[in-house]
């Protein structure tokens, strides 16, 4: 398995990932449609995403398993932190270290873009509950909250 930089060349990948995803797991709430990858397409010419960071999982030559989070910086108290927004594995290739892998890459390069720690939302399912559990040196504090705007 190969953990590497999203690139604008491997969208065809992620929408492969992203329609195999729903097949196995089809409670997913957004359509993989062309509107979609051009909002995916986009984001590689939009300044907005210049501390986006995502990583993908290979494995025999198509995506398992990826991964997206930002840098977030705050005048609050001078302070930069890492948000991890995504992540996700192909059900079918679950159980087998990829997102440890994925989680353990985007940890360094946050650190290296500076980053003193990662924050993330849990996700409310029991799977994505016991892997948020098992992460090394993490603790789980606070509640989150989604707020429209």
């Amino acid at each position: 398995m190969d953990v590497l930089a999203f690139t604008r060349e491997m969208i065809p990948d992620v929408i492969d990932f992203e329609r195999r995803l729903r097949v196995e797991e089809p409670f997913y709430n957004w359509e993989i449609d062309e509107a979609y990858q051009k909002r995916v397409e986009e984001t590689f010419d939009d300044p907005r995403f210049g501390n986006a960071v995502s990583l993908l999982a290979y494995e025999n030559g198509r995506v398992v398993g990826r991964i997206d989070g930002s840098v977030i910086a705050s005048r609050f108290d001078g302070s930069v932190n890492a948000y991890l927004d995504w992540i996700c594995v192909i059900k079918s290739s679950r159980h087998a270290g990829i997102a440890q892998a994925l989680l353990a890459e985007l940890r360094c390069r946050m650190k290296q873009a500076g980053a003193a720690q990662m924050i993330a939302l849990m996700a409310a399912n029991e799977e994505a509950q016991r892997f948020y559990r098992a992460v090394e040196r993490a603790s789980i504090h606070d509640e989150g909250i989604w707020i429209d705007l």
